[in-house]
């Protein structure tokens, strides 16, 4: 297929997903208020992800042999878009669903798939993402974290930032140097999976402007490591990690961060129709249809790059122009609908929708910062295109 973006249909088998998924989501969210459901994939539950898991929608796209389901991408992009359309908290198990797992799957040994993946798809084994460093930015290519090779394995020193739900996390994968100097980028690089509770990890929560601390600094004082620890090849890493950030980019979590705002305030728009007999005004269908137009076309777009990961391929060009314009969308989210809310200062706005919106409005920052900023993603999709 040339056109990486042509349209694609969910298949049937994985569309008949929905509905169970959907019945469970309006049990199990059943009262909770939209303020809390817009943290969603913020949102720390084990107890959640562990029914999750009880119902096989954990490691929907693993192999069977190792507990997963075995299923195509489609199956894991229909779950995916029913839980955060509904707000669920599904942050306990999302990275090691989303791309740990899979990471593992493609390049682990059989002894990493074995103990590993059987684990994530019970929700007993969290994962954080160690990519990020201290004055490296999103430049992943100058990361400094050094693993030095030893008679039993590694010892890892060095810092990482900006990484979610380390404190609960039992495992991070580590894109690391194991050769060469920074000035080398790409060479020398190698990926490594650590335990969390080895002597020398040290974890120092960071706080939001929301007053969270999803994320947080890892720093490593000569951390030991096992020989099994290597993923894949040595100095094979940025190769790895490119596959894997294609998994982080792609999905619907990339355009659904503020859509329980989204959904709130079309029910207020609805509710003061319905109770003052009057119509929504026009600047106020204007702006929610332009808001469904784009998240239909960004949807569309990320079910083609789901298309591309089912038929095996690594769709990084077009996973980051996905991220970057589903970033650009999800941030618009809270200022469009602040604009109208506050171009009627005389209307009393619902305590649940003033709430959500002060939440989204607060962590929307942050949107273009994870999965890569918008800069890097604009560089990677010129390199892409054969711009630069």
């Amino acid at each position: 297929m040339n056109d990486p973006f042509a349209l694609r249909t969910i298949p049937p088998e994985d569309e008949a997903l929905r509905a169970p998924v959907r019945a469970f989501l309006a049990e199990a969210l059943k009262g909770v208020p939209p303020a809390v459901r817009a943290r969603s994939w913020l949102g720390f539950d084990a107890d959640f992800s562990r029914q999750l898991a009880a119902h096989g929608w954990l490691g929907l796209t693993l192999p069977r042999a190792y507990g997963g389901g075995g299923r195509s991408p489609f199956a894991r992009f229909v779950l995916v878009e029913e839980l955060l359309a509904a707000g669920a908290p599904v942050s306990a198990h999302w990275i090691a669903d989303r791309q740990s797992g899979p990471l593992i799957a493609r390049y682990g040994t059989e002894e990493q798939k074995a103990f590993y993946l059987p684990r994530i798809c019970t929700a007993e084994a969290f994962f954080c993402i160690g990519m990020s460093e201290p004055n490296a930015g999103s430049d992943l290519a100058s990361v400094r974290t050094r693993a030095e090779r030893t008679a039993s394995g590694w010892r890892l020193s060095g810092r990482k930032i900006w990484t979610t739900n380390a404190p609960h996390s039992h495992f991070m994968i580590a894109l690391v140097r194991t050769s060469g100097a920074p000035e080398d980028r790409h060479r020398g690089l190698s990926q490594l999976i650590v335990d969390l509770s080895l002597p020398g990890v040290h974890i120092a929560p960071i706080h939001d402007l929301t007053g969270d601390a999803h994320f947080s600094e890892v720093t490593f004082d000569d951390v030991e490591l096992p020989e099994s620890a290597l993923i894949g090849t040595e100095g094979a890493g940025w190769e790895q990690v490119t596959a894997e950030l294609a998994f982080e980019r792609s999905g619907p979590e990339r355009i659904y961060s503020s859509i329980v705002l989204l959904e709130e305030w079309a029910h207020a728009l609805r509710e003061a129709s319905r109770t003052t007999h009057t119509p929504v005004g026009e600047s106020e269908r204007r702006t929610l249809g332009a808001f469904v137009t784009e998240l239909a076309t960004l949807r569309a777009m990320s079910v083609a790059v789901t298309g591309a990961l089912a038929n095996g391929g690594s769709p990084a060009t077009q996973a980051a122009l996905v991220k970057d314009l589903g970033t650009s969308f999800e941030q618009s989210v809270p200022t469009l609908i602040g604009d109208a809310l506050g171009a009627h200062p005389q209307q009393a706005v619902a305590r649940e929708l003033a709430d959500t919106l002060d939440y989204v409005t607060k962590i929307a920052p942050s949107y273009s910062l994870r999965g890569g900023t918008r800069e890097i993603l604009r560089g990677m999709i010129a390199r892409g295109l054969g711009l630069r």
